[in-house]
């Protein structure tokens, strides 16, 4: 995009891999249907198929009707990232600058596009975090706002490229954290700026430059209590999955049912 030494402000940027210890909830169905050995009798073939026919509907959760109520979408965006990216936070003071080196944390990154797929007229970047529910800051731009974007960093890309080439840079970052940072820097009056910087092993080069504003109150209000029954709804579902499991090894294999009914009270005993 553009060849520019990093502001030599402080000490270069630090990274290390995030590592994120992420149970699937929905690994345990899919593996009834992928095993059914674990569950077979001696009925032969005929009753295997039959268990994998029976166990077909606990295969996917469909979260649809729940994210559908993102407030993030009210004025017609579409999401087309939504990730967790190791991002390293400073803090800037006015007069003192920023922190010579930041905090490691995962941040989750969600890009929202308005318009057509090939050429969106508007695109906008939320920024959440798990560690902090009132974390939640946003760059909004459209064409004109690119324009100026373009004119003072030198980017080589037009509009219609910069959802695409900003989601290329997360997954950089994601996967080669030594090599590609995601440094933001947050200031005492509400603006933000999240800098793309590739370390060239003799210096770092600043990719890209996007700036960012603290979402108002009453945004953050909105995207908390989204947050809150996405959870409660997800966890009731995947409580009824559950129920339908059981159900099913009842029927299917009542001994492997009262194994794993009893496998947690002796973990627990060994303690």
């Amino acid at each position: 995009l553009k060849h520019r030494v990093a502001p030599a402000h402080g000490r270069p940027p630090q990274s290390a891999e995030v590592g994120r210890g992420v149970v699937d909830a929905m690994s345990f169905a899919p593996s009834i249907g992928g095993h059914p050995g674990l569950l077979r009798s001696s009925g032969g073939l005929d009753e295997q198929r039959s268990l994998q026919s029976s166990a077909s509907f606990l295969d996917a959760f469909d979260f649809t009707a729940i994210e559908e109520m993102d407030p993030s979408l009210a004025e017609g965006h579409r999401v087309v990232y939504d990730r967790e990216v190791p991002f390293e936070l400073r803090v800037q003071d006015a007069d003192i600058g920023p922190q010579e080196v930041g905090t490691l944390e995962a941040i989750r990154c969600k890009i929202l596009a308005l318009g057509d797929e090939q050429c969106p007229r508007h695109c906008r970047i939320e920024l959440t975090s798990e560690n902090d529910l009132f974390f939640h800051y946003t760059h909004s731009v459209d064409e004109h706002g690119f324009r100026d974007m373009q004119e003072q960093q030198k980017l080589m890309i037009d509009f219609p490229d910069y959802v695409s080439v900003v989601i290329k840079m997360l997954n950089s970052c994601i996967k080669e954290p030594h090599s590609y940072l995601a440094v933001f820097v947050m200031q005492r009056d509400g603006n933000a700026r999240l800098d793309f910087i590739q370390n060239m092993e003799y210096k770092f080069v600043e990719l890209l430059a996007c700036n960012f504003q603290a979402s108002p109150e009453e945004v953050v209000r909105q995207q908390i209590t989204f947050r809150y029954n996405s959870v409660k709804s997800r966890l009731a579902l995947m409580q009824g999955r559950l129920q339908d499991v059981q159900a099913l090894v009842k029927v299917k294999n009542p001994s492997l049912l009262l194994q794993l009914q009893r496998g947690p009270l002796r973990l627990g005993s060994k303690r």
